[in-house]
C-alpha cells in the first residue's frame, strides 16, 4: 500500500497555496457546514469544533475506512477582547470590523484537524496582529479594491494597502492568511 492520499478540505485559495508550500501532491475538495459559534464554547474550542465538523463532512466522501485518506479542514476567526470576527456580510460590515481592529492588537485563532480513519489531530493556533492606524479614507480604499468579504476580520494581512499597515506580529504568519503551516506540516508527519 502505498502513501495516503492528502486532502484539503477548504474553499480558499490561500489555504491551498500554503499548503502547496509543503511540495506534498494534495488534492482540494469544497464541504459546507454551518460554521456556527457556540456562545459556551471558547474561541480555540469553537474553531477546532468547526474544523472538526468540515473534517467529518469530508469523510463521509470517503466511505472507504482506514487510513487511505488524511483529511485536512480548518477554520479561522479574528477576535479583539471577547469580540469575534468572521466573515463580514457586506462593506460597511466589513468597514466597522476594520475601524475597531485600528489602535490596539487583536488575535487570529485557527483551528485545524487532520483525520484519517479513527485517528485525529486537533490543534488552535493563536497569532496576535497590531496595525499601524488607518484613516476612514485608507479603509475605504482597501475594501474597494480588494474586497475582502471572503476573509475573518475583514481583512488579508497578505493583501496590498493592508500589507503597509501591518506594525507587528507575533506568532505565525501563515496562520493569519488561514493556516498555520509549521504546525500543520509537523503534525502531519504522524500521517503521512
Amino acid at each position: 500500500m502505498g502513501k495516503p492520499a492528502l486532502i484539503l478540505a477548504s474553499q480558499s485559495p490561500r489555504r491551498r497555496e500554503i499548503l502547496s508550500l509543503t511540495l506534498l501532491p494534495f488534492e482540494t475538495i469544497a464541504v459546507e457546514t454551518p460554521e456556527t459559534l457556540d456562545p459556551l464554547l471558547s474561541i480555540e474550542e469553537n474553531v477546532t469544533k468547526i474544523a472538526l465538523e468540515k473534517a467529518e463532512e469530508a469523510m463521509l466522501l470517503f466511505p472507504e475506512k482506514g487510513c487511505g485518506t488524511v483529511i485536512l479542514t480548518a477554520d479561522t476567526v479574528v477576535a479583539k477582547g471577547n469580540r469575534i470576527y468572521g466573515k463580514p456580510t457586506g462593506f460597511d460590515e466589513a468597514f466597522d470590523m476594520l475601524k475597531t481592529l485600528q489602535n490596539r492588537s487583536h488575535r487570529v485563532y485557527t483551528g485545524f484537524v487532520i483525520l484519517c480513519g479513527t485517528k485525529t489531530h486537533t490543534e488552535c493556533v493563536t497569532t496576535t496582529v497590531e496595525f499601524e492606524p488607518m484613516t476612514d479614507n485608507e479603509i475605504k480604499r482597501y475594501l474597494l479594491s480588494e474586497k475582502p468579504y471572503d476573509k475573518a476580520g475583514s481583512y488579508g494581512i497578505q493583501d496590498p494597502l493592508l500589507a503597509c499597515h501591518v506594525k507587528r506580529i507575533e506568532g505565525c504568519y501563515y496562520n493569519v492568511v488561514g493556516l498555520p503551516l509549521s504546525r500543520v506540516c509537523k503534525a502531519l508527519k504522524a500521517f503521512l
